[in-house]
């Protein structure tokens, strides 16, 4: 009996070799290269998604902060329209407090005013009640007929030369 090698060269080998490369190009073309292809397009649509999803919480922190220095703006426009407003109120308090003032100065000054000429206004008809009473008086000390319009001549100069300071105490 023959013995057969244990290496040996045999066309069967060759065969699988052929197929096992035939199988390898099949498979590489029909399995491997959609499959290569899909995972890369898989990747590429993550690492899309995940830079898509970066770019967008880049722009909501943006917004976020755009609209935080919004309403920080309008927080201290806010404050500046209060400030203006009780500081427009503070000077019409002042504006209606200082006429009240003023008015109440003119009102005062008025009725002194009004005092002084009813005073003298006073004094005046004192003047020619002591006038009319003097003329009264000498006449019946002269018992004589006394000429009313010089006699009230007299009298009002004997008023005059004794002043008004005497006739106000």
């Amino acid at each position: 009996m023959l013995k057969a090698p244990l290496v040996g060269f045999n066309w069967t080998i060759v065969f699988q070799i052929v197929n096992t490369f035939i199988l390898f190009y099949f498979l590489r073309k029909f399995l491997f290269t959609p499959v290569t292809g899909m995972m890369e397009s898989r990747e590429k649509g993550i690492v899309d998604s995940l830079q898509d999803a970066e770019r967008l919480t880049e722009e909501a922190e943006n917004y976020k902060q755009k609209y935080y220095n919004m309403l920080q703006s309008a927080q201290d426009e806010g404050k500046e329209i209060i400030e203006k407003a009780r500081k427009n109120a503070d000077e019409k308090s002042e504006k209606i407090i200082k006429e009240a003032k003023e008015e109440t100065t003119k009102l005062k000054q008025k009725a002194e005013d009004d005092i002084l000429q009813e005073r003298k206004k006073a004094v005046n008809e004192i003047k020619n009640e002591i006038s009319t009473l003097a003329i009264l008086a000498a006449s019946k000390i002269l018992e004589n007929e006394v000429d009313e319009a010089r006699s009230k001549t007299l009298v009002s100069k004997f008023i005059e030369q004794v002043g008004d300071e005497q006739w106000q105490n």
